[in-house]
């Protein structure tokens, strides 16, 4: 048994306290508000966030940072705009070396940094990990099979993860590759929005296999650029979880777009969906890791556009569709002397 903490008390972070709490584990499962956490304690349910499911018995809830302390294995499932925050709450109450599991999905809008960057910056002391891929709460705290993969600087440091998480029904594969794993979690987002978009405006399978196709290229090309490795896009947190958001009703991103496609306002579709809306955020970080990179990203710019500039999704599509000439890969063809 091993003794665990989980920062952040959405649907993600719920689930994760209650799959961590059945494969037996003492679970502390911390709250930003101390009406939250008692809700939580007296009805043994998230009703927000993941009604039907009930936490098991074992939980401890709190909201205090030094409850979560001692611990093998802390993890962080807060969103990204509170990350740095919460970080910073927790670096006091950590000792030298303490494994910190990322499990949020984003990058951070000021400084464009991945979150595991962010934990490395006020966490220096601890040693950072990465865990992504397709995952929605909705189904994973129902114990339905689920794949995923952690990422960490040192296989030592994964296979804990892996030993710790790990269940007949929650399967881990492990990578060294954090920056693209992260990258692939947070950008994949972005081509959800989109998605949602293509199902608002009444598009059809075609458009959607395109969209998904393409964007999983600018998603491995802006990776590579940025130093990840793009076999890495190919994997769980890349391909697959862009699949799964891509499709999925489950996906707050998907749902956002849809509504985006239908008329709605960006300001009035996150209201609707009453969950932050990660790919909004993304969009606008990747946007600008892609200026500063140079890489080229026509999707993500887009729906940077369509998000912030005012632009109609149909006008959207018909610039991605009227540009010019391209390879489908970086290679051209070659030529005959």
């Amino acid at each position: 048994m091993a003794k665990v903490s989980v920062i952040g008390s959405g649907s993600w972070g719920t689930a994760v306290a209650v799959m961590l709490a059945e494969n037996g584990h003492q679970v502390t499962l911390w709250s930003y508000f101390q009406e939250e956490s008692e809700n939580l304690r007296i009805h043994k349910e998230n009703q927000a966030f993941l009604p039907g499911v009930r936490i098991p018995d074992t939980v401890n809830y709190t909201c205090k940072f030094e409850d979560c302390v001692p611990a093998d294995l802390v993890i962080c499932a807060s969103p990204s705009h509170a990350m740095r925050k919460i970080a910073q709450g927790l670096k006091s109450v950590l000792p030298e070396g303490q494994i910190v599991l990322n499990i949020s999905k984003g990058l951070e809008e000021d400084s464009l940094k991945t979150l595991s960057q962010v934990l490395e910056e006020e966490l220096p002391h601890c040693r950072i990990a990465v865990m992504s891929g397709p995952s929605h709460a909705e189904e994973v705290s129902r114990r339905m099979p689920t794949t995923n993969v952690v990422a960490a600087e040192t296989e030592e440091i994964a296979n804990r993860i892996q030993d710790i998480v790990m269940n007949e029904r929650f399967r881990i594969y492990t990578n060294p590759d954090i920056l693209g794993v992260e990258l692939g979690g947070s950008l994949k987002n972005v081509i959800a929005l989109c998605a949602g978009v293509l199902d608002g405006l009444g598009l059809g399978d075609n458009t959607k296999a395109a969209l998904i196709t393409r964007g999983i290229v600018e998603m491995a090309r802006l990776g590579v650029a940025m130093g990840a490795r793009e076999e890495t896009f190919h994997g769980l947190s890349g391909m697959g979880d862009l699949i799964v958001t891509c499709t999925s009703m489950h996906s707050r991103n998907r749902r956002a777009g849809i509504l985006i496609g239908q008329g709605k306002t960006v300001e009035e579709a996150q209201q609707e969906v009453k969950m932050v809306v990660e790919g909004v955020k993304s969009c606008r970080a990747a946007f600008a890791l892609a200026k500063k990179m140079g890489v080229e990203m026509p999707i993500v710019e887009q729906a940077y556009q369509v998000l912030f500039q005012n632009l109609s999704p149909k006008d959207a599509i018909s610039n991605l569709m009227l540009r010019e000439k391209k390879h489908e890969s970086e290679q051209a063809f070659l030529t005959k002397d």
